[in-house]
């Protein structure tokens, strides 16, 4: 039996609807779904009044309610679709790099498995605060020395401070999902035991990429380049920024932390096609052709439903009950961002999907369109 296809690097086959198994009419319909279904974000992603999209669509108040790092003019709707590893359908310009917003979280959770499989973090159960130098102090109080790594992958950390200026509780009662982001609001603002509550926080995440900085001793695109991009072939075009103050010093050398989001600005600026990649590489369990490029174990491990919320795993959504996209099977498996970014594995039809600047409220229509129009 021949190696499942992979694209080489600068090429990626293509497969007709039909000889994919897709009724092509049916295929182009959800592909004009898709196109119709456009994120009502502006292309300028700055509203009439100025605010930046970022801040504004979950309500931030000032001081913290204006972007940090850069902002780029967003591209209009694109997407593809995957079968078998090939693509089958396209639309809008795939190749253009453009911001990812939350999807960006997911490709941290890839990290935290290579600095596990590298013997740089012994077990996600290990508290944070034994991995961290003495001048960095982020883990150092009572309560966040209980803080172990898999409470920051499942965004249940209860982590307590500021980061780059900004205080967890400025992005505290947030609520994301298949609906997109909302502030909700919850009286009782005291902490809880870490591992306690789920809660969807950038500022706790921006902590966790500072924590791999840490562990890793180098700039984390440098170690997304070198140990996944490279070996799947993506472009060169791909980029991961984080704020204007978020430099610090690692072993005499400044280093930018980058950002888990585009919350604040900043972000994972990447095209769709090299998301597809990425995506198939998950699906695919983290092989790639002949090598491992991420540990089978921790690709299980990343996706599997969490206690403290079973539709999230180590920084990617999951589907249990099907209670995130009814309409996708169970077994699929997602990284989601704001405006809104949709990356989908569906390992039961070997389908991958990234649909990008897609209004958040048909993004289950179109999943249904793209099943249902396999013949």
């Amino acid at each position: 039996m021949s190696e499942p296809y992979v694209p080489p690097p600068g090429f990626w086959s293509r497969l007709e609807p039909a000889e994919a198994g897709f009724d092509p009419g049916a295929l182009a319909n959800a592909v004009a779904c898709a196109v119709a279904s456009e994120s009502a974000w502006p292309l300028s992603l700055h509203l009439a009044d100025g605010r930046f999209v970022g801040n504004a669509y979950v309500d931030d108040q000032p001081p913290h309610d204006r972007p940090i790092g850069i902002v780029r003019p967003r591209g209009p709707a694109c997407g593809l679709v995957l079968r078998h590893g090939r693509i089958v359908a396209a639309w809008g310009d795939v190749d253009r790099p453009d911001n990812t917003f939350s999807v960006a979280k997911s490709y941290l959770a890839l990290l935290c498995g290579i600095a596990v499989a590298d013997g740089l973090i012994a077990s996600v159960d290990d508290v944070v605060h034994e991995a961290m130098p003495a001048s960095d102090p982020g883990f150092a109080s009572a309560h966040n020395r209980a803080i172990t790594w898999r409470h920051l992958l499942h965004q249940a950390s209860e982590w307590q401070g500021s980061v780059w200026g900004i205080p967890d509780r400025v992005d505290r009662h947030r609520r994301f999902g298949a609906q997109g982001e909302t502030r909700v609001g919850v009286s009782d603002d005291a902490p809880k035991a870490p591992g306690a509550r789920w809660e969807y926080n950038d500022v706790r995440v921006n902590r966790l990429a500072l924590s791999l900085l840490q562990v890793f001793r180098r700039p984390l695109p440098d170690v997304l380049r070198e140990r996944v991009m490279v070996p799947i072939g993506a472009s060169s075009t791909w980029e991961w920024h984080g704020y204007e103050n978020s430099t610090v010093v690692v072993d005499g050398r400044p280093m930018s932390s980058v950002s888990g989001g585009a919350h604040w600005g900043g972000g994972l600026f990447i095209s769709t096609c090299d998301h597809a990649r990425v995506g198939l590489l998950v699906q695919r369990r983290g092989g790639w052709q002949s090598r491992q490029t991420i540990s089978s174990s921790w690709i299980a491990a990343m996706t599997e439903p969490s206690a403290v919320n079973p539709l999230y795993g180590y920084l990617w959504w999951t589907n249990a009950g099907r209670g995130l996209y009814p309409s996708a099977p169970e077994s699929s498996r997602f990284a989601l961002g704001g405006g809104s970014h949709l990356v989908w594995l569906d390992p039961e039809h070997d389908l991958v999907m990234v649909a990008r600047w897609i209004d958040p409220a048909r993004c289950d229509d179109l999943i249904a369109r793209v099943l249902g129009s396999l013949a």
